[in-house]
């Protein structure tokens, strides 16, 4: 085959990216659907020039996490655990004991749970800033606020 008929795949080198900041308002939403779409953008997944060994993916600011939604099956028999790795260390905590303490953690661990189990992902994850209530430190940046629906 000719080489010059075959156009080679392109692939993102990381001085190419340019990222962006996106605004996203937790009210009302799902938590699973709301944290598949970010983990999406975190990867870089909605861009055209996503390369799945590099990370190519944006910022995401997420406001409003103590109003997310889930249903009331899920809120009653919700258990986030962890292990210390030594015996007698596994320690759990209900989903109303962690939205009352921590209802940030809960949008956290959704997209954490939904990213690649890989290293690039801690990577990734250090792009999500969630935040209690409307406001945010991140006026800066001048994130676009997005709806979850046009992702």
């Amino acid at each position: 085959m000719n080489s010059k008929l075959v156009q080679p795949s392109y692939i993102a080198k990381k001085e190419d990216i340019k990222r962006e900041w996106f605004l996203i308002d937790a009210k009302d939403y799902t938590l699973g659907r709301l944290a598949s779409r970010i983990a999406k953008i975190l990867q870089g997944k909605h861009k055209p020039t996503y390369t799945p060994h590099i990370d190519c993916g944006d910022f995401v600011v997420v406001v409003n996490a103590e109003k997310i939604k889930l249903s009331k099956d899920k809120k009653e028999n919700k258990v986030y655990r962890r292990y210390s790795g030594y015996p007698g260390g596994l320690k759990e905590i209900s989903f109303e004991q962690m939205y009352n303490k921590h209802p940030e953690r809960i949008i956290k661990l959704a997209v954490k749970g939904m990213m690649p189990k890989t290293i690039l992902a801690k990577h990734m994850m250090k792009k999500l800033k969630v935040y209690v209530g409307p406001d945010h430190p991140h006026q800066a940046q001048k994130p676009k606020e997005i709806k979850i629906e046009n992702i």
